[in-house]
């Protein structure tokens, strides 16, 4: 075993001992975390940013060599990856015996989207619509019930991260957000009630809620989809802040862990950048007005929206420098995370990234691992 491999077992302990410190001794790089984080691997260091994911039933070779060696904070699951609750928990167990290999002992992130409705990693519960939720006379209650069989359902197969539930408020109906019903309502209090009912119930079972597409994508026409092509909604900042992000002060009252970024352009934010890759929109908006200090999460790198932003690599350069805490490489393969993974390490190795902001990230995302024991 290489001297990096060896030393790096103490990582999760300084790590955990390092959650419960201020921001200030996290960006010092004076603390035993960062004498900690110096002891992994280029790849190991970036790895713990990166979520893989792999086509078809059975996990690859390759993402078990990548999780043996320390390399990977995790993996995304869509319906394609599912054949039953039986499977998918053996799939999950195999994962699990990886990481008991690894030098980096903190548990995986193994994550869906189980919104309910027609949005479902996993077969089952919630069936229920966002929308018929917020349609009902006794929406907080349904919210509740939803919230918990979304729970459950992850706990029972080993999952512990639920990219769930929307809070993007519908401003027509039938277009983006609502022709699939994944929104609660037009308006922006009941969205953000309905949606801290379902985060406080899912997470009772120890299932980290992940709350999106912030700021808002409540506003998209019927044709524009991020995950197509490029999308910018010209919407107001009065409009974003009283309307499209008036949920999430809701949500992350609600103790939310992990927000996911919209890839739709924001003019009155930042015109130049989609949210996901804009320091306005993550600084600004999300960490400093609204208070947010969980884990953030960029939707897939392979986005039709990012075409104008390069390669997967380049993309995820751009995102962890605009404050992207988790790079999610889901729909794709493993070679897609590793282009992520070798990207980011290129960059941090070279000063492009800047080094006490990616250790804080890798601390954040830490805190969510261990936390999900």
């Amino acid at each position: 075993m290489s001297r990096p491999f060896a030393i790096s077992f103490v990582l999760v302990a300084a790590l955990t001992a390092s959650c419960s410190s201020s921001e200030s001794r996290v960006t010092d790089g004076s603390s035993s975390t960062e004498s900690a984080l110096d002891t992994l691997t280029p790849a190991q260091r970036a790895g713990q940013r990166i979520i893989y994911s792999y086509p078809g039933q059975t996990p690859p070779p390759a993402l078990l060599e990548r999780i043996r060696a320390g390399e990977a904070a995790g993996v995304h699951f869509w319906s394609d990856n599912v054949s039953s609750p039986s499977q998918i928990r053996d799939v999950i167990a195999q994962l699990v015996r990886a990481q008991e290999e690894s030098p980096i002992h903190a548990p995986l992130l193994f994550i869906t989207d189980q919104e309910g409705g027609t949005v479902r990693g996993l077969p089952g519960a919630p069936e229920i619509s966002a929308k018929r939720i917020g349609q009902s006379p006794d929406a907080v209650a349904l919210a509740w019930k939803a919230g918990s069989e979304a729970g459950q359902n992850l706990h029972d197969v080993g999952m512990n991260v639920n990219l769930a539930p929307v809070l993007d408020v519908f401003r027509e109906p039938g277009n983006f957000i609502d022709r699939a019903e994944r929104s609660y309502s037009q308006d922006p209090h009941l969205v953000g009630s309905l949606g801290s009912s379902f985060i406080t119930a899912e997470q009772r079972f120890g299932i980290a809620a992940g709350v999106k597409h912030f700021p808002g994508l409540g506003s998209a026409t019927a044709t524009q989809n991020t995950d197509e092509a490029p999308v910018t909604l010209e919407v107001q900042r009065a409009d974003l802040r009283h309307v499209d992000e008036a949920p999430y002060t809701a949500a992350i009252a609600a103790g939310a862990k992990v927000v996911m970024l919209s890839w739709a352009i924001y003019p009155s934010l930042d015109a130049q950048h989609p949210a996901g890759l804009s320091p306005v929109v993550l600084q600004q908006e999300l960490r400093k007005r609204l208070g947010f200090k969980g884990v953030t999460i960029s939707d897939t790198l392979i986005a039709g929206a990012l075409q104008p932003f390069g390669s997967v690599g380049q993309r995820s350069v751009l995102a962890a420098d605009a404050g992207i805490d988790l790079l999610l490489c889901s729909f794709g393969d493993v070679a897609q995370g590793d282009e992520a993974k070798n990207a980011l390490a290129g960059a941090l190795q070279n000063g492009q990234l800047d080094k006490a902001a990616f250790n804080a990230a890798i601390r954040r995302i830490a805190t969510l691992r261990n936390d999900l024991k």
